[in-house]
């Protein structure tokens, strides 16, 4: 009966990282098209966040209004910087990014970033690293697995594997090759923006573990942040009309990546990795990238390139040879035991009494 009960709640969470996985895959295509119908992205960062904002507010109230600690200066401190990284840089540099390049492309990406906040860990000795264990030694394989997709990536395209005849149509000029380089390089600072954001979550979680009011409350700082830099904009602010949402898709875009992919993908997101922790989460990181070429091939209408299928597998082989690291190294730690002596028994000769951690 136990283990029936275990397997449903592992069906569950398995189902419920799917449904995140193709939330994401959706506001992913619904953005590249609302971009290239010319809305712009910093009105689409701030107008998402109010609806996030809106959306997570009354949850947060209700669900931890008995459990928030007090609001202090320094957590506010804190949530300035989550949510210009996090919220604000992440999403812009990605749109950026999103836009110059393709859907695919871009997410790929997403694959690079639990290797580079591994990366950042070491450096800044949040995490530690024993090269002559397995787990080590995966680690150090998987990211330079991730670094060698990276590469590939970046710097071979390849032939079209689809829609080829369209290409050779169409022809790619050097202002697109300088547009795919720039979306590139901007993928990359997203990575680097959204690396910086996991770690400095870590410490804001600690010292403020109301979840959802923090979120809720970085969401609302992300919209001043977006709106006071549209505003500071000077052909946002002479041109008005650039605020008007006006089309199907553009209203569609803003309320479904506010309400589904910022408020119904975070709880998903949450209430997994406190059901099976981050390494399982993360591992569903490559099928949106699976679930975006679907949705990039047949809706969009977007090439496949032969350097974009190598790379990607390179990084999604890296991804799990560094997850499987980091599994080995939790239940390394889960079963260390601290031997406890009791004074008495050392008297009688008796044995060490074993306490599991």
């Amino acid at each position: 009966m136990m283990m029936m009960l275990l397997q449903g709640s592992e069906c569950r969470t398995v189902m419920a990282m799917l449904v995140f996985d193709l939330i994401s895959a959706v506001m992913t295509a619904l953005v590249k098209k609302a971009l290239q119908q010319g809305l712009n992205r910093l009105v689409l960062i701030t107008l998402r966040q109010l609806v996030a904002t809106l959306f997570l507010a009354p949850i947060a109230f209700f669900k931890e209004r008995n459990t928030r600690p007090k609001l202090t200066s320094e957590i506010l401190v804190y949530l300035f910087f989550s949510a210009l990284l996090g919220a604000g840089l992440s999403q812009y540099t990605f749109f950026y990014g999103l836009q110059y390049t393709t859907a695919t492309y871009a997410i790929t990406f997403a694959n690079l970033s639990p290797v580079l906040t591994f990366l950042i860990a070491i450096a800044l000795k949040v995490e530690s690293l024993n090269m002559k264990s397995k787990a080590g030694g995966a680690k150090i394989l998987g990211t330079l697995t991730s670094m060698a997709g990276l590469l590939v990536l970046s710097l071979y395209k390849g032939v079209a594997l689809t829609n080829r005849s369209a290409m050779e149509a169409s022809g790619a000029g050097g202002e697109k090759k300088k547009q795919w380089t720039l979306g590139t390089v901007v993928l990359l600072g997203n990575c680097l923006c959204f690396s910086l954001w996991l770690l400095l979550q870590t410490k804001l979680t600690k010292k403020y573990p109301a979840i959802y009011s923090s979120t809720a409350i970085m969401f609302f700082i992300s919209t001043l942040q977006g709106g006071a830099l549209t505003l500071a904009t000077g052909r946002l602010t002479a041109s008005a009309w650039a605020w008007a949402v006006t089309t199907k898709l553009e209203i569609l875009t803003i309320l479904y990546s506010g309400v589904m992919a910022s408020g119904v993908g975070y709880l998903i997101m949450t209430w997994c990795v406190g059901k099976r922790g981050p390494v399982f989460t993360a591992a569903f990181i490559p099928v949106i990238q699976i679930m975006v070429a679907f949705i990039d091939f047949f809706v969009l209408h977007e090439q496949l390139h032969l350097g974009s299928v190598v790379g990607s597998v390179l990084m999604i082989l890296g991804l799990y040879l560094l997850l499987w690291g980091k599994k080995r190294d939790a239940a390394a730690a889960s079963s260390s035991v601290v031997v406890v002596c009791c004074p008495k028994q050392l008297e009688e000769a008796a044995a060490p009494v074993v306490v599991k951690l």
